[in-house]
């Protein structure tokens, strides 16, 4: 069970959560004085409002929580963030579905701790009988390692530590899992992958893992796995440098994915490609004006080498095009336009197939888990031209930098369906939380999964 869940609490605070609108047309207390109380301490069911009440030992036994308009699903975690150690039940949902008040619940209660000598104890919220707690339990797991991997310093998460964490991840689950390391990656053709990381002193690294039997479905995923981020020649500003540890969020998504397929045992044909490396700068590092190779034979000329991981992407694309899957989707951190035009929370998506966007749209409002819809606008590819080579890997228009970043992604893709996702898989404090690593997108993409592959 995931460490925030129980099913077994003798003694719970009952939670009763409400929305402004639902609070408001309450006829009856829930408990004895609820009302009374709310109004004493000006709780309406607003957005973050809480209201906690001791029972007659003094101990508390009831706490209200508002909902506000009982938009975001993830607001529980503004709860839970604050909460001690204890055993709580919902007795009112607020009308969210338990999934996601589940979701919350863990978003909130998680704590990146590996490097405190003190360490979390969080308040676990009850998981009734009627609930699958193993699916909770599994996807609340998931992300908490998602988080734990984009948290972690980029000097204990390089591309080795990466590699190690699918193998051991293929060990667990009996997947096949290769990887194509240093100055191989020239010979096995992956040129990009190679010219982005070879001047950083931890070797990148191409690695493959493959589950499920060959004749099902083929599902494929790939995640950009950029360990830190200098920006390479074209250097980033200290600001822009702090928290680019967080660039390999692509491959911790595309990693936790594969395992909560594995963990459920879909029927699927999968497998996950993940280009690690880091950008760094030394004397061999790649240059603008150089002209790279790409596993598709496509020519790139670099206009600016810290849209790199563009180019590590596009030869797993290539790659895991190659083997002509029936979806393929990746997840990237990929473009700071992506997060001007839709902020930290919503994931941005890219895809040509209209079956698809309408899954994980309607898996995004279903889940709580915010998507949003970009154009794949290929007229924008001559923003992506280059006089001397096929594509210049950063348009010089300097406008819809997350389109143009995409429409250069489709350029190696050859997949039946695509879904491509411009993540930033960090989030700004929030909900009472500090800055770190978050999911974004996951949870919908997941959910789709389930429902077009199920179990059996």
């Amino acid at each position: 069970m995931h460490k925030s869940f129980t099913s077994d609490a003798p003694q719970t605070v009952r939670v009763w959560l409400y929305t402004g609108t639902l609070f408001g047309a309450l006829e009856n207390d829930p408990f004895p004085n609820a009302r009374a109380i709310a109004e004493a301490q000006g709780f309406t069911g607003g957005a973050g409002q809480s209201v906690i009440v001791p029972g007659p030992d003094g101990r508390t036994s009831d706490i209200l929580y508002g909902l506000g308009a009982g938009r975001d699903q993830l607001a529980l975690a503004a709860l839970s963030a604050k909460l001690p150690a204890g055993d709580y039940e919902i007795a009112a949902d607020g009308g969210y579905p338990f999934a996601s008040i589940a979701a919350g619940w863990a978003d909130g209660a998680y704590r990146f701790d590996g490097y405190r000598t003190e360490k979390a104890a969080p308040p676990r919220l009850l998981i009734p009988a009627s609930e699958d707690a193993p699916r909770l339990s599994r996807e609340a797991d998931a992300v908490s390692a998602l988080r734990d991997l984009v948290n972690t310093p980029a000097a204990d998460m390089g591309p080795e530590q990466i590699h190690a964490r699918i193998s051991a991840l293929g060990e667990r689950h009996g997947a096949r899992v290769a990887a194509v390391v240093g100055d191989a990656l020239i010979d096995e053709n992956y040129p990009m992958v190679h010219a982005v990381g070879r001047a950083a002193v931890k070797a990148p690294r191409f690695v493959m893992l493959e589950w499920g039997k060959p004749g099902a479905p083929k599902v494929s995923l790939c995640g950009k796995g950029i360990t830190f981020d200098t920006g390479g020649l074209n250097i980033k500003t200290g600001d822009g440098m702090r928290i680019m540890k967080k660039d390999m969020g692509g491959a911790a998504h595309a990693i936790a994915l594969a395992e909560l397929v594995m963990e459920a045992r879909l029927p699927v044909h999968l497998r996950l490609f993940v280009s690690a490396a880091e950008n760094a700068i030394a004397g061999d590092a790649f240059r603008p004006g150089d002209i790279l190779q790409s596993r598709k034979g496509l020519t790139v000329e670099i206009d600016n080498t810290d849209a790199e991981g563009r180019l590590v992407l596009a030869d797993a694309l290539t790659r895991a095009s190659e083997d002509q899957p029936e979806l393929l989707i990746d997840f990237a951190t990929l473009t700071g336009a992506a997060r001007v035009a839709l902020g930290p929370d919503l994931a941005p998506l890219y895809t040509d197939d209209e079956q698809l966007a309408a899954d994980i749209l309607a898996a995004s409002e279903e889940t709580g888990d915010p998507v949003w819809r970009m154009p794949l606008w290929d007229p924008y590819l001559a923003y992506m031209q280059s006089p001397v080579a096929d594509l210049v890997n950063s348009g010089g228009a300097g406008m819809a930098g997350s389109i143009t970043a995409a429409i250069f992604l489709k350029q190696f893709v050859s997949a039946k369906s695509w879904a491509h996702f411009d993540i930033w898989a960090w989030r700004k404090a929030k909900y009472g939380r500090p800055d770190g690593g978050a999911a974004c997108g996951l949870r919908a993409v997941w959910a789709m999964l389930e429902k077009r592959y199920p179990a059996v």
